[in-house]
């Protein structure tokens, strides 16, 4: 399917490939079938899954190799920004070429039809922490000769996120990272490095430490995921809904103010509880990924603790730009949803 983004500054609105999901599911067949068996003798004998417990042997060279290829990526991005034509990102042609290169100065570098920044968005970085911690499980199996509950548990719990995001690819073509930032350094490290190397703690830390956790608090655990995903995946819809057909009949019970720009803002359902209700969902998520390592160490929480303050940050720059962009009417709507993340504390 091809879909059209946001249009630019420029008027022109570009085209996208969104076949994220297509390429998870091949990228897993591929992965479970595709790897080439030799006898003895070293005829062929057939195809079987990729030994993916090499990732847990050689993670740290598999880690710098991504850095590597990040830096060799965003010194490209940086030369072909100087090209003829080039769209740049109003954040990222300060003149400080340091700056520049690491927040991105060309806003939609593309090769042919391929837009470079959104393809590493999502596929690369996403599938192949997906596909770590596959390898992770293999070799906690290969060790064991099981695999234990939490592994299972936050196997299925990550991957459930990587499919979420690529089944919804479609939305990303409205966030800032895609409509306003250029891509540099910061987004090609983060999307192919930091995402799979650093989300994916949980599972190479429980390689090496069983937490031993009872059934019921894995039960906790699992029911705190769900409660992630329902907030984080219903509130997403609900504002995709409202922002693609606001008269459908489906969005018919949401309330909204209307703003002297002509849009409107969602005051009623996940969106009238906090006015980042999505990001308190996402960070449960998080949280529960975590647990799923109980108390043996800090280090597996790096992951929740690194994306409160994240989100935090985001949360703060959301405000300012939100008070730019609606005025007063951005104070009246925070009167009618004064929470930020959790309703009635936050």
């Amino acid at each position: 399917r091809t879909r059209g983004g946001v249009t630019l500054r420029t008027g022109d609105r570009l085209s996208y490939k969104i076949n994220g999901h297509l390429a998870f599911w091949v990228s897993m067949l591929v992965m479970g079938h595709c790897w080439p068996r030799f006898g003895p003798d070293g005829g062929l004998k057939g195809l079987g899954p990729v030994p993916m417990d090499y990732a847990y042997d050689h993670f740290v060279e598999l880690a710098v190799a991504t850095a590597v290829f990040s830096v060799a990526l965003s010194c490209y991005l940086y030369a072909s920004s100087f090209k003829k034509g080039a769209l740049l990102a109003e954040g990222g042609n300060t003149g400080v070429a340091v700056y520049d290169f690491f927040i991105g100065r060309e806003l939609n570098p593309r090769v042919g039809v391929l837009d470079l920044k959104a393809f590493c968005e999502l596929r690369p970085g996403l599938i192949g922490w997906a596909m770590l911690n596959i390898g992770m499980m293999m070799k906690q199996h290969q060790r064991l000769g099981y695999v234990t509950g939490p592994m299972v548990a936050v196997n299925a719990f990550q991957a459930l996120y990587v499919w979420d995001a690529l089944y919804f690819e479609k939305a990303i073509l409205t966030t800032m990272d895609i409509t306003t930032d250029g891509f540099g350094f910061m987004l090609a490290f983060g999307d192919l490095g930091w995402v799979p190397f650093t989300y994916g703690l949980q599972a190479r830390f429980l390689v090496d430490h069983d937490p031993g956790l009872p059934s019921w608090a894995l039960a906790v655990v699992v029911a705190l995921k769900v409660l992630g995903y329902a907030i984080f995946r219903g509130a997403n819809l609900q504002k995709d809904l409202f922002r693609s057909d606001p008269n459908s009949p489906a969005s018919a019970h949401i309330k909204w103010m209307p703003t002297k720009r002509g849009t409107r803002l969602m005051i009623s359902g996940w969106w009238g509880l906090a006015r980042k209700i999505n990001y308190t969902g996402d960070w449960l998520m998080s949280l529960s990924w975590c647990l799923t390592t109980g108390f043996v160490s800090p280090i597996p929480y790096f992951y929740c603790t690194y994306f409160a303050v994240l989100l935090t940050h985001r949360a703060v720059r959301d405000e300012h730009m939100c008070r730019s962009k609606y005025g007063d009417d951005w104070a009246k709507y925070k009167e009618k949803v004064p929470y930020v993340f959790f309703p009635f504390l936050i």
